[in-house]
């Protein structure tokens, strides 16, 4: 493991293989093996890994795991067993029956650290399946480092990073399931938004089709200086990027957009 000055991260993007929740968890366990083996912190999976993203109503209540659930604890035991932290995302059903898309983080010790459910649906296509989270995303404390959440679309909402930037971000970490015809998110937006709240952005995307939906990949890490790190093509990858706090600390000094803040007039 890396110390705590430097964090290093494994974006997977992947195929989205809808409804194969054994498979996936098995996905999962040799990629999380893979990451660890190149030293990894972290592993970040895109949007709703376990069950596939666009996978109806139906599916989505049916596959919704519990906060507690058998997913949850197999998530944990693949933590666990390869000493990494991962970032992952699912259907999560609540108590009282409401189904969200969520993001669960665990510590290599598989212990859970923090789950955000995506609070900006896109379109008929998120809020026919899930309701909206109504909970601010989190900052989280993981190996030394404060990890901001988002849930693709929310992303592109200028406010949602900068919040988290203002609660003490380092990395907003952004599981994600976007489609190619949106490449402009990757190429344009996440350098602005790592840019104009001085963190790191990474952004771990599906490849490839799900029933009518095609993905576009390039997912990356972005600097706070707005410069892409490193990044995947189209096709399947496992990146790994080690982003550097003396790097922030240097951009921060260089772009005072946090010190120079003014809230009371916005």
């Amino acid at each position: 493991m890396s110390e705590s000055e430097q964090l290093r991260i494994a974006l997977w993007q992947c195929e989205s293989r809808p409804g194969q929740v054994e498979q996936n968890l098995a996905r999962l366990a040799a990629t999380a093996a893979d990451a660890a083996s190149a030293a990894a912190d972290l592993l970040i999976t895109p949007e709703m890994v376990v069950t596939g993203y666009d996978i109806g109503a139906d599916a989505t209540r049916r596959l919704a795991d519990p906060v507690d659930g058998p997913v949850a604890r197999r998530v944990a035991a693949i933590a666990r067993e390869h000493a990494i932290a991962v970032l992952y995302g699912c259907p999560e059903s609540s108590a009282d029956g409401t189904v969200y898309n969520a993001i669960r983080l665990v510590d290599r010790s598989g212990d859970p650290v923090v789950t955000h459910h995506k609070t900006h649906l896109f379109g008929d296509l998120d809020r026919r399946m899930v309701a909206a989270g109504d909970t601010a995303p989190p900052v989280a404390d993981l190996a030394g480092w404060r990890l901001g959440l988002l849930t693709c679309y929310e992303v592109e909402f200028p406010e949602m990073v900068r919040s988290l930037a203002v609660h003490g971000a380092e990395v907003v970490c952004v599981p994600t399931a976007n489609m190619i015809d949106y490449d402009a998110v990757q190429q344009v937006l996440l350098p602005a938004r790592a840019l104009e709240s001085q963190t790191f952005v990474a952004y771990a995307n599906y490849c490839g089709t799900e029933g009518d939906l095609e993905y576009g990949g390039l997912s990356e890490v972005v600097g706070p200086s707005g410069a892409v790190l490193a990044a995947a093509g189209r096709r399947p990858e496992l990146l790994i990027v080690e982003v550097d706090r003396a790097v922030l600390a240097r951009s921060r000094s260089d772009y005072p957009y946090l010190a120079d803040r003014r809230p009371e007039l916005y």
